[in-house]
């Protein structure tokens, strides 16, 4: 390639930056430089796609001056969105129907880990899926910078013993198209670079970014926050450790342990093994994939999906090319960021278990459905009700078809005694609290049946809405007990009611026939015969009394279905209130758990 000089053409092509001015010219940065200024002087203005050669941060004076691409010699890259597979499609869209269903029941802190799954989902399926962006993370010392020079082939990230070193995340793209991934990263411009181009074009690791991050354990809290930022963004890791720091518990417990649903976009990569002897390196090696399964990542063994784990030096170069290969076949699958979403899904999944998943089968039984509607009728006296309607209707008949001289007789007796029976204010005020007290206590069992075994945000929404319903449910029910009670007025008679009290006016008739015949020959106004007269008396006299207590035997049928139909309507009233103000809200609540627990088992692929 031929550099670019000319100051025309630097107006229609992307300039190299100050540290490539004077590298060609052979300078060098002075020793006392701070790494931002030397970054600084080495670092692009351009966008990314400026086509620049990765050089050294810290090169001798008598570097050779590395040669800059002509952008203007290269096609514009075309790229091709990433496409999710349908099974995580119905994974992500049955997540964000979940989201949406919940937000009315969970607070927003329990789904922002789910909200923002779908966001960066979203984002990175707008995004190139001809690229995988991998990050190499690592601690203090670890030798990650130095790895990440070795994969590129050039030094780009600059090393050293002075700690930290890496201030900053650097990216390095082996293709072009790449610039709206890395913008993602929030890198800029000048930290973005391109490895050196080699014969085959680089074609292994084509479609590879890859990310240079701070030290993870590092003193600036800054650097902390790069790593935890860009990690939850690419699509990889590559986690570096060394002999001393690969047990180090801040490692395993806030990255490793947390990201063991990453397992397969995960390598874990044990370097400096040239500073084992013997076989050290493979006893460290297996104590590391032996802590790597305590934190519950699956290990890429016998062809199975997980964490590859492999042993180099990144200063001998020993196993770095056994690394590359095996990210040249990671990134050439194109699997990477579905396999990274997919794991984000399930880690959602997995936070918002507790409230949704449960192992007890929830809802209202028909039992728990007709306890409550039987409470209810206590408490506006069904039962009572119906016995009431059934001696009402008794009562009727028996004023029907009685003897005219037992009716007079009772009516006698009610006349002179004193009014009794009526209910005292005081009683009625206490039978009122009593039916209001059975009402509450009904709501409240229903509610912790209906709630029980539910996650506690459902269960409280159960409960609210049971709460709802039972305001003015006692008032309702008093309403109901008056219009659906005993009618008003007489009970209907049966049609041999005509019959039995013809029946006993013949008798009463019976009896003054036969009076007035004896009567008549008292006074002489008749021939003497005494039998028949008295015989007529008889049959009045027995025939009366015989006929009321048929009626009455035949009325105990008729009765009792009285009091029934009405103890039915009182109860069908108050099981309707209870049903329309209670159960049917409670299910509402129930039944859209249940809706959301399909979704939830779409999201989980159960």
């Amino acid at each position: 390639m031929t550099a670019i000089t000319d100051r025309d053409s630097t107006e229609h092509a992307d300039q190299p930056d100050d540290g490539a001015n004077r590298a060609r010219s052979g300078a060098r940065p002075s020793p006392g430089a701070s790494q931002g200024e030397r970054a600084a002087r080495t670092d692009s203005p351009e966008p990314w796609d400026d086509g620049l050669i990765a050089r050294r941060v810290t090169e001798p004076a008598d570097a050779p001056a590395l040669p800059a691409l002509d952008s203007r010699s290269i096609a514009p890259a075309t790229v091709t969105p990433l496409v999710y597979d349908a099974p995580l499609r119905t994974r992500l869209e049955a997540l964000r129907e979940l989201v949406g269903l919940s937000r009315t029941r969970l607070d927003s802190r329990t789904l922002s880990e789910a909200g923002r799954v779908l966001d960066e989902a979203s984002a990175r399926r707008r995004l190139s899926g001809q690229h995988t962006v991998v990050a190499i993370a690592g601690a203090t010392g670890s030798g990650k910078s130095q790895l990440f020079n070795a994969l590129a082939g050039v030094t780009i990230s600059e090393t050293g013993v002075r700690r930290p070193t890496t201030a900053a995340p650097i990216a390095c793209s082996w293709s072009d198209g790449a610039a709206s991934l890395i913008e993602r990263l929030g890198i800029p411009p000048r930290l973005r670079r391109r490895p050196l181009p080699s014969g085959d074009g680089d074609s292994p690791l084509r479609g590879l970014v890859l990310v240079d991050l701070p030290d993870h354990d590092s003193a600036a809290v800054q650097h902390r926050e790069h790593v935890d930022r860009i990690l939850a963004l690419v699509d990889a890791v590559i986690w570096v450790v060394d002999p001393e720091k690969y047990a180090d518990a801040l490692l395993h417990e806030r990255y490793l342990r947390p990201m063991a649903a990453h397992a397969e976009v995960m390598f874990v990569v044990l370097n400096q093994i040239d500073r084992l002897p013997g076989e050290a390196a493979e006893q460290v090696l297996d104590d590391l994939r032996r802590l790597l399964d305590e934190d519950g990542i699956a290990l890429g063994e016998y062809g199975e999906p997980g964490t590859t784990v492999l042993a180099l030096s990144a200063l001998t170069g020993d196993g770095v090319g056994e690394l590359r290969e095996a990210l040249g076949q990671f990134v050439s699958e194109r699997g990477a960021p579905a396999r990274r979403v997919s794991a984000d899904v399930d880690l959602a999944a997995a936070r918002l278990r507790p409230v949704y998943a449960t192992r007890r089968r929830t809802g209202l039984s028909e039992q728990a459905r007709e306890e409550f509607a039987d409470r209810l009728a206590d408490a506006v006296g069904a039962t009572a009700a119906g016995e009431a309607a059934e001696r009402a209707w008794l009562r009727n008949a028996n004023r029907a078809c009685g003897t005219p001289w037992l009716r007079l007789w009772r009516w006698y007796q009610d006349r002179g005694e004193p009014a009794t029976g009526r209910i005292p204010a005081r009683a009625q005020a206490d039978e009122e609290a009593t039916a209001r007290q059975r009402v509450e206590q009904a709501v409240r069992t229903v509610a912790d049946r209906a709630s029980a075994g539910l996650p506690a945000p459902w269960a409280q929404a159960v409960r609210e809405a049971a709460a709802r319903g039972a305001q003015g449910l006692p008032e309702a029910l008093d309403e109901l007990s008056v219009r659906a009670g005993v009618p008003a007025g007489r009970p209907p008679r049966p049609g041999w009611w005509p019959v039995a009290v013809l029946s006993q006016a013949s008798m009463t008739i019976l009896q003054f026939l036969g009076g007035l015949w004896l009567l008549g020959q008292i006074i002489g106004f008749m021939a003497p015969n005494l039998g028949v007269p008295v015989l007529l008396m008889v049959i009045g006299i027995v025939g009366g009394p015989l006929i009321e207590w048929s009626c009455r035997m035949a009325a105990r049928g008729p009765g009792r279905r009285y009091g029934l139909e009405a103890e039915r309507r009182l109860r069908e009233a108050a099981a309707g209130c209870g049903r329309a103000r209670v159960l049917d809200p409670v299910a509402a609540e129930l039944l859209r758990y249940q809706e959301v627990r399909e979704q939830y088992g779409r999201v989980v692929g159960a």
